[in-house]
């Protein structure tokens, strides 16, 4: 019998109703892991469930939570520190476009709803669960990011601004957790075949791009007690890890 990476462990996804999120908690089911998938939208989250079980994974804990709800994250943390007493694995996957626009064009109301659920909420998140990753023997974090906040284009600054926040985030985080056993990264998908692309590229072909499932397989490996990198960059399309330059 193949021994899986990630049996007897917990591992946390948010957005985990479709697209790269719901296929990295399929991914990490199959890998022997007890799933809590976060999403706002149930119907998803059972369809995710039936599918776990069906391909003889654990039952998953289905959370349906909107990640503008601060307390809710809150609630969260502590639920999982009362059931399980740590946390093994999380996937800050959740997150939102906000509008392709001119800066000055952007309606104050979409810009902070947008840094709310993409920006806060993974702070939130992060405070909500650091000490129940601690406790694992060998915690692992995967922040999604973006080339977008490295590219910073035309009409893309609301978006690119969030993902370069949650960069500085991870970075900062796995500083400070440099000597435990915690290993923090950010994840880099690429184009994707979502319905977040479709959203941003109206006219492009999807066929043309990877399936979510294509891109979670990649992803989760670098949740494994394996991976030792911590602070960097993972680049799905190129399939490796990319270290920051170093301050100056």
């Amino acid at each position: 019998m193949t021994t899986k990476h990630l049996d007897g462990r917990i591992a946390l996804v948010t957005g985990a109703s479709r697209g790269i999120g719901y296929q990295i908690a399929k991914a990490l089911a199959a890998e022997g892991a007890h799933v809590v998938a976060v999403a706002r939208t149930v119907g998803g989250l059972e369809e995710l469930d039936d599918e776990i079980k069906a391909a003889g994974g654990k039952p998953a804990t289905l959370v349906p939570l909107d990640l503008a709800d601060m307390a809710a994250i809150d609630r969260l943390g502590g639920a999982i520190d009362q059931r399980w007493g740590k946390l093994d694995v999380l996937v800050a996957n959740a997150g939102i476009l906000g509008v392709l626009s001119p800066i000055g064009h952007i309606e104050a109301k979409v810009f902070e709803k947008t840094m709310t659920v993409n920006v806060t909420a993974t702070w939130r998140l992060i405070r909500s669960v650091d000490p129940l990753l601690r406790r694992s023997d060998a915690g692992r974090a995967a922040v999604m990011s973006s080339g977008a906040a490295h590219s910073a284009k035309a009409y893309w600054g609301l978006y690119a601004a969030t993902k370069a926040a949650c960069e500085a985030l991870v970075r900062s985080w796995a500083n400070e957790t440099m000597n435990t056993p915690l290993r923090v990264n950010s994840v880099n998908p690429g184009a994707t075949r979502t319905a977040m692309r479709a959203q941003a590229m109206p006219g492009e072909d999807p066929k043309t791009l990877p399936t979510s499932k294509e891109v979670a397989a990649k992803i989760v490996p670098l949740l494994f007690p394996a991976v030792t990198e911590t602070g960097m960059l993972f680049d799905v399309r190129e399939n490796r890890f990319k270290r920051y330059q170093d301050p100056a």
